[in-house]
């Protein structure tokens, strides 16, 4: 079998780490792969792999060239291949074969207040064309596949195909043991509104009028959070102004580091399709302190309880609710009751991306 795999989005966050860590399990396999993207940054991930051709494009996904004035050359090479994937929701004009797609969450028209109206229209037109285009659609929960099914009206397959922590990772804490903790809070997601960051530094301010001598550092660069809601709480409290920090763009290494130091990490989202962070945290022996939203309860309570009979050791807090999340803040750092978080084998294994890989090739191999 000849399989494309569209490669664009080797250097994005979420959608770029499930393709980067996917890509050499799928190169491990007896298939040919097509691997559309940048030759440049392909070609480290296929030193030595005789079953990769890497068909260099540079043509932006979800552009009106990819859509409509796709290079002739390339649609050629990939026509000539057994099926086409697609790491999201996005897919090439004239494709004449199978094509499969993973969309991680189903978010805009969920939340539509995270867009405009011509900007929700523009994404529902993408996520009807893959629903229309996929023979197959992977997603990675279950919470998401439901929102897909409801979108898509069932009308066609959707496989769960979890997200994962990164093997640098694991492997960093494998071989420096625990770290000694600083007094810091540690926030991790891009800063948008469905986060919850600003949830998160009310319930932070207020805690720190309150005795809380902790430090937050938001992995993320404070030029990209501007919103009235954000303006008023700095204003509101100057005096902890300069108790949050953001780090701008971090290398893994320092994120790394920064999650092994920290007392806590904090994930107050209001919607994901997975989120990653609180289980980095776990492996890295940082308590994890969560909102109760859907999927994360299907992903740190229900999954590991059907498969490891227990939960994964988060705390959480009601989403969207400042008081009881500074309450939790106070109680589990203030007040010191919070049980240090100790290795744990079973939880590195429950979510692995050999596994979505597995998955995915499994499922690509069915006629």
């Amino acid at each position: 079998m000849t399989i494309t795999v569209d490669c664009r989005w080797i250097d994005a966050s979420g959608v770029g780490v499930y393709l980067r860590e996917c890509l050499p399990f799928f190169l491990d396999s007896a298939h040919t792969f097509f691997l559309l993207g940048s030759a440049e940054k392909l070609a480290p991930l296929t030193a030595g792999k005789k079953n990769a051709v890497i068909l260099d494009c540079a043509v932006k996904p979800f552009s009106l060239t990819e859509l409509f004035a796709f290079p002739k050359t390339l649609l050629k090479k990939i026509n000539s291949g057994t099926l086409y994937y697609s790491p999201y929701f996005n897919i090439p004009g004239f494709l004449k074969i199978p094509v499969c797609t993973t969309i991680h969450d189903i978010i805009f028209p969920d939340m539509p207040e995270l867009t405009s109206r011509f900007g929700l229209a523009a994404r529902m037109r993408f996520y009807r064309r893959a629903f229309s285009r996929s023979q197959k659609i992977f997603t990675v929960s279950e919470f998401s596949k439901s929102r897909i099914k409801h979108y898509s009206r069932n009308t066609v397959p959707v496989i769960v195909t979890h997200s994962a922590i990164q093997p640098h990772l694991l492997k960093e804490n494998t071989e420096n043991g625990l770290t000694k903790k600083k007094n810091t809070i540690l926030f991790i997601g891009n800063i948008k509104k469905h986060k919850g960051l600003s949830i998160l530094l009310n319930a932070f301010f207020l805690a720190r009028k309150e005795g809380l001598e902790h430090r937050l550092i938001i992995a993320g660069g404070k030029e990209n959070f501007r919103s009235k809601e954000a303006d008023f709480l700095f204003t509101s409290f100057p005096e902890h102004e300069n108790a949050v920090e953001f780090t701008g763009y971090l290398t893994d290494e320092k994120l790394t580091e920064l999650l092994r130091e920290a007392s806590l990490l904090v994930q107050p989202s209001l919607y994901e399709g997975f989120c990653l962070p609180p289980l980095e945290a776990l492996v890295s022996g940082t308590p994890a302190l969560i909102s109760d939203i859907p999927v994360l309860k299907e992903i740190y309570i229900e999954y590991p309880l059907k498969t490891l009979g227990r939960e994964l050791p988060v705390h959480w807090f009601k989403a969207g609710d400042t008081t009881d999340l500074k309450e939790k803040l106070l109680l589990m750092l203030h007040n010191k009751r919070t049980a240090p978080i100790k290795h744990d084998p079973e939880i590195e294994n429950l979510y692995t991306f050999k596994k979505t890989s597995r998955t995915i090739l499994d499922s690509l191999e069915e006629k």
